[in-house]
């Protein structure tokens, strides 16, 4: 039996590594051609985001919400298209896929160039989600699902080419991500700042021609493999790909080759939820009191890729127990931070949110990484990163929104995030051998533990949260003192998963049970455009949108008519109300965001008064006299017109009204829409001959006022900006604010009587920037790198 063996073992290895020497030879694709293909596929699929989305975000007032929208759009898209390229690699005949993908790539340029469909609008009356998901779909639905499909598809097409790279293609995932990463970073600093929207879109465009042809040379090489393995004996290309997938065991070692239960895919799932979930808290927190721009919308996002990047690279830069520590280092705090409430400015904390966030996200994926499967498993690998990102994206924009009436999702995954570390401490240390018995129950008490010491943190933090500061020295030194302990106690459970979870859940709860100073709460309220809170100040109501204060009016029947805030009487709109127009004949006024109605305290009898504003929320609650009451007391004729202001606008005759007051505001984000040549000009259209245009420009972020200068210079309108010089301590314990605002008109002499007021001062010639139009602007010319 040996004999008769002996010659068929003999024959059967030369023919297989002669058929595998043939197929690395014959159909050797170029990783060049490949890894080109791929970035450039990451490329326009990450570029179009922030361009698209910037295309869309005028029609729902420039709120950050549109952003994390488009998130659940993009994720939702990407889970499709991974889905179709999972079941195109496990059913489509291997002969037919490539023609298939490149099918649907020729029948996707028949809708190009992408853009806005026309007589789009938004309900004025609910949330826009629904209607904004559509828009998406219509506009950009075929392009970023073939997009989406792309990276998967070309990696297993790969796979199957025969090059002797193709056992293990994971290493064209970096370069998807990197092409990404490329795309986001270099959309706000070298496209945003040089090319107009239409200019984006055209080269966009022309990049997504030179896709086709890549992918259908591509598509070539593949075929060509596929053919060269089809005209095989069967034998042979069978020994053929058992050798490639046993190279992919044996030279790719840090690949889990454990089978793919539905356990292992549901932690897939988590893993991938959890970072993006985080996404888009941190997006939220930076646009809600800068500017919902692009530069705020890419940077978490090119941290959110870049993880992938790192982790999926052949070789790791960072370990795993400095990844597990770091994220300690940075969690801990920010959640102590989070749990104190307000204080610290969010411009100030951002630098700790993002790198929280990175550490975050860098373990999360790490763990995706280290257990990723082997190659045969690589689609469906892909599609459940896939789900675990749209469900992230669905917590943030669908559901969190329905249970929360605070934006409590963002501190609630970090917690998750610490709950997702891998098991067992960092670092294990040899120990001498110990009874089985002894072992068991230590491990008993230590599982124990890890619930008993979170809950009597827990308890101690709850009492710690009544504990506030003021000017007796020792409370301030038992606050601080406690923060810093706990913080201690909490970092050195990082050992333990389970632990060091429950205590960072602690640090998010615990505040929110024991903290009184809600009992000033009035009234909170959650909308598609943030989180509204009414609270009782003494003797007054103040309204907050983020971190932001809003309008405030006072509970003394005798003053609840006196505008009080940035619209007080000796303040800058005080002055233009006094000072502008005829003061003696009923005037036309329009105001573009409603707040608490302050400004209806300077309506006359017989005035015309429009409100525009684009929340319901904010109507409802201006309205509610249990809240304030400024719209019943001194205009209840005036009208609340729902919907973006610009578009509302539009559709007033022209010279309808003697004043149009702007002051729309997200938390403290100015709507970029509102202050282009093409708002301007539709602003001066709806003026009457004498009128002005007043526009709040007060900021903690952005200096508007030469923005202000370069639209009076291209209207060729007279111009004035002002602000309280008399404003003193004694004004701040009044409610009343610092503002600065900036007045526009056709004629020069409607502003001599207010440019002789103190504070109000002629606007320059010009500016050091550029002109904002709605097909550019640059918002990083205006920040104030220095406050």
């Amino acid at each position: 039996m040996s004999s008769t063996s002996a010659p068929g073992s003999a024959l059967e290895s030369p023919i297989a590594a002669g058929v595998g020497r043939a197929m690395a030879g014959s159909v050797r694709a170029p990783v060049v051609l490949f890894t080109a293909t791929i970035f450039l596929n990451a490329f326009l699929l990450f570029l179009v985001q922030p361009l698209f989305s910037k295309q869309v975000l005028p029609l729902l007032g420039g709120t950050p919400a549109v952003w994390t929208t488009c998130l659940l759009f993009f994720q939702a898209m990407l889970l499709l298209g991974y889905l179709y390229a999972h079941l195109a690699t496990r059913y489509v005949p291997a002969r037919v896929q490539p023609a298939t993908h490149v099918a649907l790539l020729l029948a996707s340029l028949l809708s190009l160039p992408i853009g806005l469909p026309a007589d789009w609008t938004p309900p004025a009356s609910s949330s826009p989600v629904v209607w904004l998901l559509h828009l998406l779909t219509v506009s950009l639905g075929l392009h970023f699902f073939v997009l989406s499909a792309g990276a998967p598809l070309l990696q297993r097409w790969f796979a199957r080419t025969g090059h002797p790279r193709a056992h293990n293609p994971y290493f064209l995932y970096a370069a998807s991500n990197l092409g990404s990463f490329v795309a986001l970073l270099g959309y706000p600093f070298v496209v945003e700042p040089w090319l107009p929207l239409s200019a984006q879109t055209r080269n966009w465009s022309a990049g997504y021609v030179l896709l086709v042809v890549f992918v259908g040379a591509c598509a070539a090489l593949a075929t060509r493999g596929w053919r060269a393995m089809a005209g095989m004996p069967t034998a042979a290309a069978e020994a053929a790909l058992a050798a490639g997938e046993a190279d992919d065991a044996d030279e790719a070692d840090d690949i889990d080759v454990a089978p793919v239960t539905w356990r292992r895919r549901a932690r897939w799932i988590l893993l991938a939820l959890v970072p993006s979930s985080l996404l888009a808290g941190v997006t939220t927190y930076l646009t809600t009191d800068v500017a919902a721009i692009p530069l705020l919308w890419v940077v978490p996002l090119a941290l959110y890729l870049l993880t992938f990047v790192l982790v999926f690279a052949r070789r790791p830069p960072l370990p795993e127990w400095v990844l597990l520590r770091a994220q300690a280092l940075l969690v801990v705090p920010l959640l102590l931070v989070m749990g104190a409430g307000r204080g610290a400015e969010p411009w100030t904390m951002a630098p700790l949110h993002l790198l929280a966030f990175f550490a975050c996200a860098m373990v999360c994926h790490a763990e995706l990484a280290r257990t990723r499967p082997s190659v045969r498993h690589l689609t469906e690998f892909y599609l459940w990163i896939a789900v675990g990102g749209l469900l992230g994206s669905v917590v943030n924009v669908l559901v969190a929104p329905v249970l929360f009436s605070t934006v409590l999702e963002y501190p609630l995954m970090l917690v998750a995030a610490c709950l997702l570390r891998p098991a067992g401490p960092v670092v294990r240390n040899d120990a001498a051998p110990i009874l089985a018995a002894d072992a068991a129950a230590s491990a008993h008490r230590q599982r124990e533990l890890d619930v008993v010491l979170p809950l009597v943190l827990f308890a101690a933090l709850a009492i710690l949260a009544d504990v506030h500061p003021d000017a007796e020295p020792w409370r301030t030194i038992v606050k601080y003192g406690s923060m810093a302990i706990v913080a201690l106690v909490v970092f050195s459970y990082r050992e333990r998963r389970l632990r060091f979870g429950l205590a960072a859940a602690a640090l998010v709860l615990a505040p929110m049970l024991g903290q009184t100073d809600e009992t000033d709460l009035v009234y909170r309220a959650r909308s598609f455009f943030g989180v509204y809170e009414v609270r009782r100040n003494g003797r007054y109501h103040t309204l907050t949108h983020g971190t932001t204060l809003h309008g405030g009016q006072s509970l003394n029947p005798v003053f609840r008519r006196e505008p009080l805030t940035y619209y007080h009487r000796a303040g800058p709109l005080g002055q233009l109300f006094a000072h502008v127009g005829d003061t003696t004949t009923p005037r036309r006024v329009a105001v573009v965001g409603l707040g608490t109605g302050t400004a209806a305290c300077y309506a006359r009898p017989g005035d015309r008064w429009t409100f525009y504003e684009i929340d319901p929320l904010v109507a409802r609650i201006a309205r509610d006299s249990a809240l304030f009451s400024y719209i019943a007391d001194c205009a209840p004729d005036a009208r609340v017109v729902l919907g973006d202001a610009r578009r509302e606008l539009a559709a007033e005759p022209d010279h309808a009204y003697d004043l149009i007051v702007l002051d729309a505001f997200s938390s403290d984000a100015i709507p970029v829409h509102l202050l282009t040549r093409e708002a301007l000009a539709l602003y001066l259209r709806k003026l009457a001959p004498d009128g002005v245009v007043a526009v709040h420009i007060s900021n903690r972020y952005l200096d508007l006022q030469p923005v202000l200068t370069e639209l009076a210079r291209d209207q060729h309108v007279a111009g004035a900006w002002g602000t309280d010089v008399h404003f003193t301590e004694k004004d701040r314990g009044q409610l009343r604010s610092r503002s600065y605002w900036v007045a526009l008109a056709p004629r020069a002499p409607s502003l001599a009587r207010l440019t002789r007021e103190p504070g109000w001062t002629p606007l320059p010639p010009r500016a050091a920037t550029a002109l904002w139009t709605d097909d550019f602007s640059n918002v990083l010319q205006v920040f104030r790198w220095r406050r």
